[in-house]
Parts: C-alpha cells; sequence; structure tokens
C-alpha cells in the first residue's frame, strides 16, 4: 500500500490546499493529512479546529483519508505514518525555492521518502491562507477562495476578534 502525507498547517483550509488533496489522492493508496501548527505562523484556528475543517471539507473526495495532528519534524511524521512520499503544492517559484531546500534537507534526513511536487491548478496559484485571513479581517470577501462554510468560520473568528 502506497501512502502519502499531506503536511499543513491548513488555517484555514483554501481550495487550493483541496485542489492538491484530490488530486495527491489520487497517487496513492492512502492520504493522510497531517495537520501542524507552525512555529513561525500565528494561527487563527485551533488545531482541533483546522482538523474539523479539514475532515469536513473531505467528506466528499472519497478514497481512504486520514487528518491527523501532529507536532515534530515532517520525515519523523512521515515514517511514524508508514509513507512513502510527501505531497507538497507549489504556487509560484518562491514557493518553489523553499520547498526544494526542504526537499533536499528532508531526503537527507530519510532518502526512501520522496517528495512529490504538484503544481496549484491555475486558477488557484494565488490563493494563500495567510492572504485569506488578512483579506477577511479587512472585510473583504474571502468567498472566492475558501468554501462557504470555511468563510463562515473565518468570518465567525475575525467578529470574535484576538
Amino acid at each position: 500500500m502506497r501512502t502519502a502525507v499531506y503536511p499543513g498547517t491548513f488555517d484555514p483550509i483554501t481550495l487550493g490546499h483541496m485542489d492538491i488533496i484530490r488530486r495527491g489522492a489520487k497517487l496513492c493508496d492512502r492520504l493522510v493529512i497531517g495537520v501542524t501548527t507552525n512555529p513561525s505562523k500565528s494561527p487563527m484556528f485551533s488545531v482541533e479546529e483546522r482538523m474539523a475543517m479539514v475532515r469536513r471539507e473531505i467528506a466528499s473526495v472519497g478514497g481512504d483519508i486520514a487528518v491527523v495532528s501532529f507536532d515534530s519534524l515532517l520525515m519523523k511524521f512521515a515514517e511514524d505514518s508508514g509513507a512513502s512520499m510527501i505531497i507538497r503544492g507549489l504556487r509560484a517559484v518562491s514557493d518553489f525555492e523553499y520547498e526544494y531546500q526542504m526537499a533536499g534537507m528532508n531526503q537527507q534526513l530519510n532518502d526512501r521518502i520522496e517528495t512529490v511536487f504538484l503544481m496549484a491548478d491555475v486558477s488557484l496559484q494565488p490563493i494563500a491562507s495567510r492572504l485569506v485571513k488578512e483579506i477577511a479581517r479587512y472585510g473583504g470577501d474571502i468567498r472566492k477562495f475558501v468554501t462557504p462554510p470555511v468563510a463562515e468560520e473565518v468570518a465567525d473568528k475575525v467578529r470574535q476578534g484576538p
């Protein structure tokens, strides 16, 4: 069984993430979506809220997909998940530079796990969770970037304040 890991903060999950999930699920027998917290980011949603959001959003995707949290090195998480590949989405050249360096470091840690890069659909390439949150905080319409339930959850968080 080929298992792949798709890691991210998913804060919030966007249409770009969903594109990568749908396409990535076709490349493996089992996809493990790893929800983590990046210490350099200030999350809007707790890990539990993000996991629930991701589970709801992927319910219609089908296939063997698990959503789990992790707080460790990505390679340790991938090894513990029995993964043979890590799926990463790319939006722009700037993403590639960072991801290329990360893939090289990960290969040094475990060369049996491949990193697979998927280019985001052209219409979804500009979407970034960070920008979605910023647009929402300034009262902008984020419905082009996330599903209606996610847009409502983001709006609720913005109304609640920091």
